[in-house]
């Protein structure tokens, strides 16, 4: 096991401590995420690895993008959400599993919870959603509940009912089983492309870079993991910095896949072991960053997957010569904000 020791310094909810305490907080070891894969490989297919031979012109490195927004979700999520429920569901036991999430995340455990027969209830902000989300979530059959300003305001009031109500609540970050899924985009990657040299992961909870943080330093140590966020939104990354869990006072990205204020305990405590850097891009970068790989990669974006792209071109010096993966997470943009970023230039 990972030997963490840096302190923990966010006091959390009295419901939220009663929650995490129900839960041992150790991380997923490589066996897990190679017993995820086995396990996910019935329900999910593995994604392509494709290399981009403009951005790579343009970046002068081998520029690889790990096409999530592909998944039946379209986004990464779904992976830990098929292992986590798969794996919670049983014939004597079928708990209602409780959640809040601003699209993905919700979607990936209402696809486990559609896939198992689970119920599963998602509280999202009333604010400033994605609408399709919203409805991608309700169509897999999930009770969606709309509470707040933002996704951590949602999260409070569901961690309440949680509480209450004895309802299995999913955390969408300090979940091994979550991780664990996720990390199997790591297995893909090097069996795809052994001698990769680097990886970018957006960052909105870090269960996707912590998850291929743990398979790069089990398969080739050398490799450097990069987490990427919004500058708009740098919860995680002021996290990584100071090595403290304290929220952050401001939230303002227009991507809601990146829109936490918020870190969580176990997958920044990976982070801050095996994480080689973490990158702060703005939300204009990330909003050209979702205009090259719609130009150069004919692939849609939405900000938090086009935010790998924006660290890569952020950081082109260093990667020059290199092998580098940007894992492009979600493809969930609303039409109409991909259609005005298209359109604006």
């Amino acid at each position: 096991m990972m030997g963490y020791s840096a302190p923990v310094e966010h006091q959390p909810t009295t419901a939220r401590a009663a929650l995490s305490n129900a839960r041992t907080m150790l991380p997923p070891t490589f066996e897990d995420i190679v017993a995820a894969r086995k396990f996910i490989a019935d329900y999910l297919p593995k994604t392509p690895l494709i290399r981009v031979p403009r951005i790579s012109a343009a970046l002068d490195c081998d520029y690889y993008a790990k096409l999530e927004n592909l998944q039946p979700t379209g986004a990464f999520k779904v992976r830990g959400g098929v292992n986590l429920v798969g794996n919670e569901v049983k014939p004597d036991r079928n708990p209602t599993l409780i959640t809040a999430s601003t699209g993905n995340h919700g979607q990936s455990i209402a696809y486990g919870g559609r896939l198992f027969g689970a119920r599963v209830i998602i509280y999202a902000p009333a604010e400033n959603v994605n609408e399709a989300k919203m409805k991608a979530m309700r169509d897999l059959g999930a009770e969606v509940r709309q509470h707040g300003r933002d996704f951590d305001e949602a999260r409070l009031e569901m961690e309440q009912v949680a509480a209450t109500e004895g309802y299995r609540y999913v955390h969408s970050a300090n979940e091994a089983m979550l991780i664990a899924g996720v990390g199997t985009i790591g297995l893909e990657i090097f069996e795809d492309l052994p001698d990769v040299d680097v990886i970018i992961a957006p960052a909105g909870g870090g269960s996707c870079a912590s998850g291929n943080c743990i398979v790069a330093r089990a398969l080739n140590p050398n490799v450097r993991v990069f987490a990427t966020q919004s500058e708009a939104a740098p919860a995680l990354w002021h996290a990584f910095q100071n090595r403290s869990l304290n929220s952050y006072p401001t939230m303002e990205t227009i991507h809601e896949g990146l829109a936490t204020r918020v870190p969580f305990e176990l997958t920044n405590k990976i982070l801050w072991e095996l994480l080689a850097d973490f990158v702060l891009v703005s939300d204009e970068e990330i909003n050209e960053a979702i205009r090259i790989l719609a130009r150069d990669a004919k692939q849609v974006a939405e900000g938090a997957g086009a935010a790998s792209l924006a660290a890569a071109i952020k950081l082109k010096k260093s990667l020059c010569g290199k092998k580098v993966v940007g894992i492009l997470t979600g493809g969930n943009i609303p039409p109409e904000r991909f259609a005005k970023l298209m359109m604006d230039k």
